[in-house]
Parts: C-alpha cells; structure tokens; sequence
C-alpha cells in the first residue's frame, strides 16, 4: 500500500460513523424536550471522557451521572440565569468535594476547566435550539461546525505541507486551515440562504467565526489530550475516538454563536 493510501485508510470507517452521528443528532434536536435529553447526555459523556483523560478514577461514573441528571432537572425547570448561577453552585460543591477527598491541586484545576466546558459551553446548544428559529439555528451551527472539521481534515490530507500547529496537534496544515476556513464560509452561505433567510454578509461572518473558532477548539483539545499523553479521549465513535474528540470544535462554537447571533443577523 503506497503512502497516498494509507493517508485515507480511515476514511470508510469515519465516514460509517458519520451516519450514525447524523442520526443520533437529528433524534437529539427534533423537539425541545428530545434536546433536553440530548445535551444532558452530551454533557454526562463529555465530562466522564474528561475524567479519563485527566486519570481521575474515583466514582468517575457516579459523578458524570450526577452531572448528566442535574443538567437534565436544570434545562426542564430553570430559566436562562437560574441555569448558570445553578450551574456555578454546582461546579463549586464538585471541587469542594475533591478538595475535601485530598486530590492533588493539579487535578482540581482539570476537573475544574472540565466542568467549565460541560456546565458553560455546551448548553448553549440547547439555548440555541430554544430560541426563535431555533431548529434552523442549531442546524447551521452544528452542521457547520462539524463540516469544518471535515473540511480542514480533508484539505490537509489532499494539500497539507507547512504544518501550523507541529507540537500540539502535527497533523493540522495551514492548507487544511485555510481551505477549511473558506469552504466553512461556502456552506454557512448555502445553509443561511436556504433555511436562515440571512444575507451573504451575515451568512460570511458567521462562516469566519464558526471556521476559525472551531479550528481554535479542535488545538485546544488537542492541547489538553497532549498533556494527558493520550490520543483520543474515548472509544465511543470508531475512526474519531470519544465524543469530546466530535464536539471539540463546539467548546468555543457555541457560546460564541449564541451570543453575536443576534447582532450579526441584523446585518
């Protein structure tokens, strides 16, 4: 098998993942009270992978349980600002429990910036999906964010050879970059035009910030699985690890989009 092969030998098996991805989100986002579910399962998965990455084993499973259901009893029964000041209670009685379980400083810190991203980033996802136009809205972000990821993978097996990122992440190009960064901005125009009604400079600017921030995500995470010396943060989907290796992009993607939304539809 010569090199250019070998370059795409995993390509068959992310793509049979991606089927089964899109069907569990088009489960997860067709109705609010399904998205309650489905974020709440998001954030119970991210934060158990987090927990693995960072070798936190004790009663990792009960905690992400816990997680989970408090993130499911929050989005059903409190408002926007009763969600997140709930959210840092609950974050705080976490790390005061390990704090009182005598875990290293170091590890707080970790389980801390955990919670962080489940509790602070990804319900947003559900906010999104709860506004007006929230099922177009969430579909744009979502698929947007992911075909980034996409898009970037595939241009830098295709064109990459000046690598931008070679201590933390050594497969990302700056022709994946850049190539994914702009097909990012084709389909957020595609996608506006068709269901968000939005104009190409809303749609371009929208493709800009979900393209760069996204690729910002992606480094981040790679940055933490670096540190952990680990490659992927699970086995949850064959040929792209566990789901925080999916949703990295959205760590930034969607508190950023939630809040320029409405300033940038206006444009």
């Amino acid at each position: 098998m010569n090199k250019s092969e070998n370059k795409f030998a995993d390509v068959p098996i992310r793509v049979k993942t991606w089927v089964f991805i899109i069907i569990a989100f088009a489960i997860g986002i067709s109705h609010p009270i399904a998205m309650t579910f489905f974020v709440s399962w998001l954030i119970f998965q991210s934060f158990f992978e987090f927990l693995r990455m960072f070798k936190v084993d004790t009663n990792r499973l009960m905690i992400s349980v816990f997680v989970g259901f408090t993130q499911l009893l929050f989005l059903n029964f409190l408002d926007f600002q009763a969600f997140f000041l709930c959210n840092a209670a609950l974050m705080l009685i976490i790390l005061s429990c390990f704090l009182f379980s005598k875990v290293s400083f170091s590890k707080i810190f970790n389980i801390g910036l955990a919670l962080a991203i489940c509790l602070f980033s990804f319900p947003f996802l559900y906010f999104i999906r709860t506004n007006l136009q929230g099922l177009n809205l969430i579909i744009v972000i979502v698929v947007t964010t992911e075909l980034n990821d996409v898009f970037q993978y595939l241009m830098g097996k295709f064109f990459g050879k000046h690598k931008i990122t070679p201590k933390i992440s050594p497969n990302k190009t700056l022709e994946g970059f850049l190539g994914g960064v702009f097909l990012t901005i084709v389909l957020c125009n595609i996608l506006g035009f068709l269901i968000l009604k939005s104009s190409i400079i809303t749609n371009s600017i929208l493709g800009l910030i979900i393209g760069l921030f996204g690729f910002f995500g992606d480094v981040f995470m790679s940055y933490l699985k670096r540190k952990a010396n680990i490659k992927d943060t699970g086995n949850l989907l064959p040929g792209h690890g566990g789901l925080l290796d999916r949703m990295d992009s959205l760590v930034f993607n969607a508190p950023i989009f939630f809040w320029i939304l409405p300033y940038v539809l206006k444009l």
